[in-house]
C-alpha cells in the first residue's frame, strides 16, 4: 500500500512534516500535534470503556467455584477486552487514529445493560494533565464485581514504529461465592505502533503482562506480533500456574482479535485443543456502552467538551477541528496559568490520589515485579 492510498491530499505535506519531526524528536511524543486527519474523534478518557465491554465475561468472574476457576474467568475477560481497545479502531476506519488528549477533570460516565449480567456502570475521569494519566471504576453491584485502574503512556520513535509504553495498572476486587473478597491485579502491555511510512498505522502488543490473584493463581502472558519478515499478527500465549513460580496447569495460545485454545491443561473439566475465547464475533453486534445525550451532559463531560472539534473530524473539516481543538487547549492553559498565579490548584472530582496503592503493593510483591511507582487513586463517590 502507498501513502498516496490513505494520506488525503490535502494533508500529505503535514503527514510528511510529522514523520520527519518523528524522526528527530526526543522524548515522551504525547506532546507532539499530530496532522487532523489522522486523529480519532473520542477522547482517551473513553478508552476505559473497553475494559468493561465483555461485560457478561467480566461479571462471570465472581461466579466461579474455585480460585483456579476465577483465574481463568479473569484471563479470559482481559483477553476479550484487548480487541476493542487495540484494533477495532482500525478495522473500522482503516487506520489507527490518535485520540483526543483529554483535559484536565474532564470526566466520561455510561454503563452497559445485559440481560445476563445486569448492568455494569463506568465512571472516569482525568486526573492529570502532565503527565496525562486517566482513573477509572467499573462496578457490577448485582454480581460483585469492581475493576478499579488508571492508565497512561509514554511513548518514543524507533526507526519505524513507536512504541508504547503502558504505565498504571488495574485491580478487579470480587465477592466469591463463599462470601470472601478475592483482588486480580492486571498489568499492562506494551505497544507498538506500526505503518506510520504508509500513513496507515496499526497497532501490534509486544513484550508481557500479568494477572496475580490474591489466591495466589498467576497468569504470564506473552505477545507475539507480527514482524517486519514474518510471524502472525495479534498472537498470545498464557501459562496459569498456582503460584508465581510454579508449572503452569494451564497454557493457552492463539490470537487476541480471534480464538484461542487450550494446549495444555491439568483440569479434568478442560481439554487439549479447546476452546478458550474468542473474539471474532461481528463487532456490529458488540454492546456498546450506553452514554447520556451531549444535551444532557454537565461542561466537563468529554462528549460535550470535545463536540466542536468531534463534528469537525467526522465532517471531514479538519481545518474547523483544528481550530477548534485549539481553542479548547488555549482556554486549559490560561486556566492553569491562572491556578499557578493564585496558588490554587485543581481539585479532582472522583477519585483521591494516593501514594502507596496498598492491594497493588502486596499483589505485585507476590509475583516480583517491582513497578516504577506504587501510587494509585481511589474512587471517592460518584458526580
Amino acid at each position: 500500500m502507498a501513502e498516496t492510498d490513505v494520506v488525503p491530499a490535502a494533508q500529505k505535506s503535514s503527514w510528511s512534516s510529522f514523520l520527519k519531526s518523528l524522526a528527530t524528536f526526543t522524548g515522551d511524543l504525547s506532546s507532539m500535534t499530530a496532522p487532523s486527519f489522522i486523529l480519532s474523534p473520542v477522547s482517551l478518557v473513553e478508552f476505559s470503556a473497553y475494559w468493561g465491554e465483555p461485560c457478561d465475561e467480566l461479571a462471570a468472574i465472581s461466579a466461579g467455584d474455585t480460585p483456579e476457576e476465577r483465574m481463568l474467568r479473569t484471563l479470559k475477560w482481559f483477553i476479550m477486552t484487548l480487541k476493542g481497545s487495540y484494533t477495532r479502531r482500525e478495522t473500522t476506519t482503516g487506520s489507527e487514529k490518535k485520540p483526543l488528549n483529554p483535559i484536565l477533570g474532564e470526566l466520561f460516565f455510561g454503563h452497559f445493560d445485559s440481560p445476563e449480567s445486569g448492568k455494569l456502570e463506568l465512571a472516569a475521569e482525568q486526573v492529570s494533565h502532565h503527565p496525562p494519566v486517566t482513573a477509572f471504576r467499573l462496578h457490577n453491584q448485582d454480581k460483585k464485581v469492581t475493576l478499579t485502574g488508571h492508565f497512561a503512556q509514554k511513548t518514543s520513535f524507533s526507526g519505524k514504529s513507536i512504541m508504547v509504553k503502558q504505565v498504571g495498572h488495574a485491580i478487579v476486587k470480587v465477592i466469591t461465592p463463599s462470601g470472601e473478597e478475592e483482588s486480580y491485579l492486571i498489568t499492562l502491555p506494551k505497544l507498538r505502533i506500526d505503518g506510520l511510512f504508509f500513513g496507515s498505522p496499526y497497532i501490534e502488543l509486544i513484550e508481557n503482562s500479568s494477572i496475580q490473584s490474591s489466591s495466589g493463581w498467576h497468569a504470564a502472558i506473552t505477545y507475539k506480533g507480527k514482524g517486519y519478515i514474518s510471524g502472525a499478527a495479534h498472537r498470545f500465549s498464557a501459562n496459569v500456574s498456582p503460584h508465581p513460580m510454579g508449572n503452569p496447569s494451564h497454557i493457552i495460545e492463539g490470537s487476541w482479535i480471534g480464538q484461542s485454545k487450550f494446549t495444555k491443561t491439568d483440569h479434568k473439566s478442560y481439554s487439549v485443543g479447546a476452546v478458550f475465547a474468542d473474539a471474532s464475533g461481528d463487532d456490529d453486534t458488540k454492546q456498546g456502552i450506553q452514554v447520556k445525550p451531549i444535551s444532557e451532559q454537565s461542561e466537563m463531560e468529554s462528549r460535550r467538551v470535545w463536540k466542536d472539534v468531534a463534528d469537525g473530524i467526522r465532517k471531514g473539516d479538519f481545518e474547523g477541528a483544528g481550530i477548534a481543538k485549539s481553542k479548547l487547549e488555549n482556554e486549559q492553559r490560561a486556566k492553569r496559568k491562572g491556578e499557578k498565579e493564585d496558588g490554587s490548584k485543581h481539585a479532582l472530582k472522583l477519585f483521591d490520589q494516593v501514594e502507596s496503592d496498598e492491594d497493588y503493593r502486596v499483589l505485585a510483591q507476590m509475583f516480583g515485579y517491582q513497578p516504577s511507582s506504587e501510587d494509585g487513586y481511589v474512587y471517592k463517590g460518584t458526580a
